[in-house]
């Protein structure tokens, strides 16, 4: 049964990111009740909602969520460098 996993995926590059470049990728990952980060660093980021049976699962949508999000933003296609998944039950956990 799919559940709801907050992931959180970073690509680093060679150049500093703009405030338009940031504002671009975070319209696009709205729609997945997503934030973006980056503005003036090397690395941008983006954490979002996907709905996964598993953290295998929750890393691959969100990670394929990710880049659509950031061609959609004109970013560059740069390496990975930091994935994360967090289920809504272990939020839970850790809240109570």
């Amino acid at each position: 049964m799919a559940i709801r996993w907050s992931v959180g995926v970073e690509a680093e590059g060679d150049r500093v990111l703009t405030h338009d470049e940031i504002l671009e990728l975070a319209d696009a990952v709205a729609v997945n009740s997503g934030v973006a980060s980056g503005i003036g660093a090397t690395r941008y980021g983006a954490r979002l909602i996907v709905l996964a049976d598993d953290r295998d699962e929750a890393v691959a949508a969100g990670t394929a969520t990710f880049r659509a999000a950031a061609a959609r933003a004109g970013l560059p296609e740069w390496p990975i460098v930091h994935v994360e998944a967090v289920s809504e039950l272990e939020d839970d956990e850790e809240d109570g």
